[in-house]
């Protein structure tokens, strides 16, 4: 059993997805959100789109961070944690203007108090303000904040977005074919658009990295932070705390926490650019969140073989994870995206389109990939060391 298992957490939500087998896959089953018929308009011609996500366990190193450093901003960056976890899903299925956004925030009011509820909703708006400038156009419709300390150890920052849409601009990845390649873009970095390096952690698989990186400090003086009836074996089994620097780093003015707690990429700029010039280019979008690289296999139009054998060097945070927790190759790229969260299939002549939009705002991209006739669905990672195989 991988630690992921023995936290009580799944990489795959496997009983997830079977609690919901029997719910209607909307209008594309292979897309990367539900798509419905246009119940708000009456309309053939559009569809609509609803999505809940959250920034997860990533709130808790918030709670544990500024209860350490006394640095409230931290909390901004959950709140753009939330709202990308959300967006960039749209990007996947086309959308990427026009959508309304609505907050979940469940606190324990004896541990969170109002100042930081203030930070989460004007991160909110301040994320907002800045993709409009990008004419990507999120309206922030308020929300619901519970007080619900009986259910929420610490605090669960959450939201919805829904969009209205023409059909005939959906990414369906019914188009994903044999012969197609993977561009993949970056996760780490700063791009144009980001003030501070960016370590590509996004806000997936925070439950094994806030356990495999920091240390037993945090399960002695933060035991609202973990389920106590864990094994002591899999809480804060690291050698950090969030204020120790990074050792070897590039980065040198960056701690432990930063590094973690770095808010997720959204690549709407980028997406939108290509959405709109280059929608026919585009056979598929594959956002690497939860099941990290293998997050493809779900949405396979067919029983393809896709083969990555490209992939960036997965950047420090992961290494720093992977040498605290002891963890297989195989478990890492399950867990987490490695240091690549978005994935475009398309033909081998349109990648350079793909990659040139990225680089435009200082994204790293390049072919990460390719997609192979098969009579089964299989993904293939090959790294210097080894070939992964789901």
């Amino acid at each position: 059993m991988s630690l992921y298992d023995k936290r009580g957490v799944s990489a795959q939500k496997e009983e997830v997805h079977a609690a919901t087998r029997n719910l209607d896959q909307g209008l594309f089953p292979n897309a990367f959100c539900k798509i419905y018929p246009d119940y708000l308009g009456g309309d053939d011609k559009w569809v609509n789109v609803m999505h809940a996500d959250g920034a997860g366990t990533k709130s808790i190193l918030a709670y544990l961070y500024w209860k350490e450093t006394g640095d409230i901003s931290v909390w901004k960056g959950i709140a753009q944690d939330a709202i990308v976890m959300n967006l960039d899903d749209l990007l996947c299925v086309g959308i990427y203007d026009d959508i309304i956004f609505n907050s979940t925030i469940d606190r324990n009011k004896r541990l969170i108090p109002g100042d930081v509820l203030e930070q989460v909703i004007q991160g909110s708006q301040e994320l907002f303000d800045r993709l409009k400038t990008f004419a990507v156009n999120i309206h922030y419709l308020g929300g619901e904040t519970a007080d619900v300390g009986d259910v929420v150890r610490t605090v669960a920052v959450n939201g919805t977005m829904a969009c209205r849409w023409p059909k005939d601009k959906i990414i369906s990845n019914e188009k994903i074919s044999a012969g197609d390649v993977i561009v993949g873009l970056a996760s780490y970095g700063q791009s144009t658009y980001e003030t501070v390096y960016n370590s590509g952690i996004g806000s997936n698989g925070l439950t094994s990295a806030r356990h495999d990186a920091l240390s037993k400090f945090y399960a002695e003086h933060y035991t609202e932070s973990f389920d106590n009836s864990l094994s002591p074996e899999v809480v804060y089994i690291g050698k950090n705390k969030l204020t120790d620097p990074v050792p070897g780093t590039q980065h040198p003015s960056i701690n432990i926490g930063q590094l973690i707690l770095s808010p997720t990429r959204t690549y709407a700029p980028v997406m939108k650019e290509l959405l709109q010039n280059h929608f026919d280019k585009i056979h598929g979008l594959i956002h690497c969140s939860g099941g990290g690289q293998t997050k493809c296999m779900k949405y396979l139009p067919a029983p393809f073989k896709v083969i990555k054998d490209n992939l960036f060097e997965a950047p420090e945070i992961f290494n720093i994870l992977q040498k605290n927790s002891g963890s297989s190759n195989k478990e890492m790229y399950e867990v987490f995206n490695m240091g690549c969260r978005l994935e475009i299939y398309c033909k081998p002549a349109d990648a350079d389109i793909m990659i040139a939009a990225a680089k435009k705002f200082n994204i790293d991209a390049q072919v990460i990939g390719r997609v192979e006739a098969a009579e089964k669905k299989s993904l293939h990672i090959m790294l210097k060391e080894e070939t992964l195989v789901y």
